[in-house]
């Protein structure tokens, strides 16, 4: 009883959790900051983690922070968060407690972080570009580093941007291409989508130290309204999902071994 008690709780503070980052611009920004420090947490165990602990930043459970080197403080065992992951046993998901990292003490944690001009930025837009489910075509004259065409279903870069620019411009736009899903999407807009597209690129942006403006949420309310959570959870899963593959893709084009921030994302 007291088990099932607890799962009631962590669902309904997952609930609100997802609800209040859908509604409020700066916990929405706080959120997307949070899902691309931790890119295989689901966007539902961010939220959880969110509504638990204000402060967190990287987190992870004990054999996670382990493998990294790091020990929970003994201090700290007791005061871990909640989240959801499957179970060992079976079918279903457990609650299971997880650590920020201000509460373990170890070896710092290495961070990819690209610089301009260097053969892993080159590898790293490579495999960006190759992300992409459309044709590239090549314009010099385009006032951005990148634009997605919807309706010629291409997507066209200016090879005149510094690659810092061409990084974060291409992720948006890649973003865009394939949300629309080579048109199967009949449901895609550039407007309805615009959200979606910037908070991707962001969140990948973030994740290789790649300066990014943050995205314009002054309509994120009205894009939520009628949403219930379980669709309101979805749009964020949406999202995350495609920033960890496209992100994943990149790690891989740059170093022998993946190193991802956070826990295997068989979360909820």
């Amino acid at each position: 009883m007291q088990r099932d008690a607890e799962r009631e709780n962590a669902n309904a503070m997952q609930d609100a959790g997802i609800v209040q980052i859908t509604t409020d611009p700066e916990q929405y920004l706080r959120y997307l900051n949070c899902q691309a420090d931790n890119p295989s947490y689901s966007a539902g165990n961010v939220a959880l983690v969110m509504v638990q602990d204000a402060s967190a930043t990287i987190f992870g459970t004990k054999e996670r922070w382990k493998s990294l080197s790091r020990s929970v403080l003994a201090s700290e065992e007791r005061n871990g968060t909640k989240i959801f992951t499957r179970s060992t046993f079976g079918k279903g998901y457990v609650l299971t407690d997880v650590f920020d990292i201000r509460q373990t003490s170890g070896r710092d944690l290495k961070h990819t972080m690209l610089q301009p001009d260097s053969k892993e930025m080159a590898a790293a837009l490579s495999a960006l570009i190759n992300y992409s489910v459309v044709p590239i075509v090549t314009e010099s004259t385009l006032p951005l580093p990148a634009l997605y065409d919807p309706d010629q279903m291409r997507l066209a870069i200016n090879p005149n941007y510094a690659d810092q620019e061409a990084f974060a411009g291409i992720a948006v736009e890649i973003t865009h291409a394939r949300f629309h899903g080579k048109g199967y999407n009949a449901n895609y807009s550039r407007g309805d989508y615009e959200l979606d597209a910037q908070s991707v690129g962001y969140m990948i942006c973030r994740r290789f130290g790649i300066p990014a403006e943050a995205p314009d949420t002054s309509n994120l309310t009205a894009l939520y309204e009628g949403y219930e959570p379980q669709d309101r959870r979805q749009a964020l899963h949406e999202m995350q999902n495609m920033a960890q593959k496209i992100g994943g893709s990149i790690e891989r084009a740059i170093t022998p071994q993946t190193r991802l921030r956070g826990n295997p994302s068989r979360s909820r």
